[in-house]
């Protein structure tokens, strides 16, 4: 079945501090569910757009948690290979005072397994907009080469092509990123870094010519998420400064998945670069409102009560 976005990479099982401690109190954590690209499908969902996921998972039990959560949230999984042999990654979201740290166990995952004869072209080549992530790369070469393929197999069918280089130092050595991910900025439409990620690619500081730099390289918008400073926006016609949403901040876990797949929801719905950065803006500040990735990943009615205030 055809669906409008497609999104490949690493789902992933997540256990979220409900309190601060440490990773040897499993009482104090809640299952939730993560992975960039994934947490990237459900608010897509969510947010009244016909998504799919292509991704390996563990024929496991943490992977049918995940199988359930695309079933409740209506995410077409038809494309999802269930491995046998290799299991579904897992992390942990910790809590020390205000701050959060993250341990992760993926390596030799299922999804790190995936290849290029993973990809099912023809499933691609009907979908509006292709998105992937810079964790999507990082996590094996292979799984690399199969982001690669699948952005040229969209484009050629004329998809637009939507990015989150999302930078994980600890998966690959700064220089590979780098290259990577600006390679893959040259061939995308949307581009969602945060700023620190951006920084990293560039080695600049300043928002404005990083925004502007990056734009320069083809995509049709930049938006440079800064948190709680809003977002700002690099188009052809220029910079443009989204204001931020207050919200009572309890988890900032998958906003910038949420911000991505809100933005694309309203682009394909019409709206200027300007109104999807406001509407994504808006997904992302309530997205923070509650614990782990997914959980408060709001419905579209959510965001539109949010914006009219």
């Amino acid at each position: 079945m055809p669906v409008d976005i497609v999104a490949l990479g690493e789902p992933m099982l997540e256990f979220n501090a409900t309190e601060p401690g440490s990773l040897r109190d499993i009482r104090n954590y809640e299952v939730g569910w993560g992975g960039d690209t994934s947490n990237f499908v459900v608010a897509v969902s969510r947010l009244g757009r016909s998504a799919g996921y292509i991704c390996r998972l563990g024929d496991d039990g943490f992977g049918k948690i995940l199988l359930d959560l695309w079933k409740h949230e209506g995410v077409d999984a038809s494309q999802v290979i269930l491995d046998t042999h290799a299991p579904t990654g897992i992390y942990f979201i910790s809590r020390h005072g205000e701050t959060h740290s993250f341990t992760y166990y993926r390596s030799n995952s299922a999804a790190s397994l995936l290849s290029v004869d993973d990809i099912p072209e023809v499933y691609l080549e009907q979908a509006k907009v292709f998105h992937t992530s810079g964790i999507s790369q990082a996590i094996s070469n292979s799984a690399c080469d199969a982001v690669f393929y699948a952005i040229e197999v969209a484009r050629e069918a004329g998809a637009l092509i939507s990015y989150d280089p999302n930078v994980r130092l600890k998966l690959w050595d700064r220089e590979r990123a780098q290259s990577t991910i600006l390679e893959t900025i040259r061939m995308a439409d949307f581009v969602f870094p945060s700023l620190e990620d951006a920084q990293l690619i560039t080695g600049l500081n300043d928002p404005d010519q990083i925004a502007s730099d990056l734009q320069k390289l083809g995509p049709k918008v930049v938006a440079l998420k800064l948190g709680e400073q809003g977002a700002l926006l690099a188009t052809q016609d220029g910079l443009h400064r989204i204001e931020p949403f207050e919200v009572d901040v309890k988890d900032t876990t998958g906003a910038g998945d949420a911000f991505a797949g809100a933005f694309i929801v309203a682009y394909l719905d019409g709206l200027d670069p300007y109104q999807c950065g406001r509407f994504a803006n808006a997904a992302a500040a309530l997205t923070c409102t509650d614990l782990g990735a997914v959980k408060p990943i709001p419905s579209r009615k959510k965001v539109e009560e949010l914006l009219r205030q």
